[in-house]
């Protein structure tokens, strides 16, 4: 779809105002429009080639903790807005962790584990899945999409929840772990870290994580259109990163209750053994593949 310079002149220059926003580690000014004109613009091309008329598609973006899945998905759905007018919605698979409560019965019934949030299993799958299928259906209706309050550990009231009264052209599906796929079972055997050595002993845990994957959310990731997959430099970057966005959490939290950073070292050992299957498996299986670099940028694309 080739466009006039000045609306392109206006697309760029509402994406320098967002960056601007953000709290983004300072980059020159040539990376930035570098990202924009090699990163951004292609995929928004890619998508818009790929839509169907009258049929909503959903995108599936995907990357370790940190790795800046919400800022991404924020930048496209500017850049679809402004190039193409695509009504696009944003969902994040963290607003759909089951409560507290209902993780607390989990934690009964299989293991002590699952009282964390983070891993397949602690989702509210039935729901995610109803609220996508929704989203995609051609006879749409509104949906409230629900919102979950990391800093309380539970689902928020209906009232603060996402109201989408009209039908979107784009659904983006942010989330650490969409798209992710079970591993094979002698690989669940060894343990990766000191949360699977000291409590999860006889693999109770992994093993059920690595069910959930195989059955609910693999019925969930099959209605994806498009993913995109964000890379990781390592897994140490991981918990670099996530310190970070405990900082942020910590300025807007209001006096409520903040990991520390030993806590968000254990906290990421949840996640080790999906993130590094992940980093394994998704570069050959997702449509966008997309390298980060050690200083947080885009360093490579690669369209399937």
């Amino acid at each position: 779809m080739n466009i006039k310079r000045s609306k392109f002149s206006k697309i760029k220059k509402k994406y320098l105002q967002f960056i601007k926003s953000q709290e983004i580690p300072k980059e020159p000014f040539k990376d930035k429009l570098k990202q924009f004109n090699n990163f951004y613009i292609p995929i928004c091309d890619m998508i818009y080639k790929q839509r169907s008329k009258n049929k909503t598609k959903l995108i599936g973006l995907a990357g370790g903790q940190g790795s800046g899945k919400s800022t991404i998905s924020k930048i496209l759905k500017i850049l679809l807005k402004e190039k193409f007018n695509l009504e696009t919605v944003i969902i994040s698979i963290d607003d759909f962790y089951k409560t507290l409560k209902d993780r607390k019965k989990m934690s009964k019934n299989f293991s002590k584990l699952f009282l964390i949030r983070g891993v397949p299993g602690t989702h509210d799958t039935k729901m995610l899945f109803n609220c996508l299928t929704k989203l995609k259906k051609k006879s749409f209706s509104k949906i409230l999409i629900p919102k979950f309050d990391k800093s309380t550990d539970d689902r928020c009231k209906k009232r603060k929840w996402t109201r989408v009264i009209k039908k979107p052209d784009i659904v983006i599906f942010e989330g650490w772990c969409v798209g992710a796929i079970a591993q094979k079972k002698n690989s669940l055997t060894k343990a990766i870290n000191d949360l699977e050595r000291q409590e999860d002993k006889d693999l109770v845990w992994r093993k059920k994580v690595n069910d959930e994957l195989k059955d609910k959310y693999r019925n969930i990731f099959n209605l994806i259109d498009i993913l995109i997959f964000l890379k990781v430099p390592s897994f140490k970057h991981v918990y670099k990163w996530r310190l970070l966005q405990e900082k942020k959490l910590r300025r807007v939290s209001k006096g409520k209750k903040i990991m520390n950073n030993n806590q968000i070292k254990k906290f990421i050992m949840f996640y080790e053994r999906t993130t590094l299957n992940m980093m394994k498996t998704l570069g050959k299986i997702s449509k966008i593949f997309i390298k980060i670099d050690t200083k947080h940028c885009l360093k490579s694309i690669k369209f399937n």
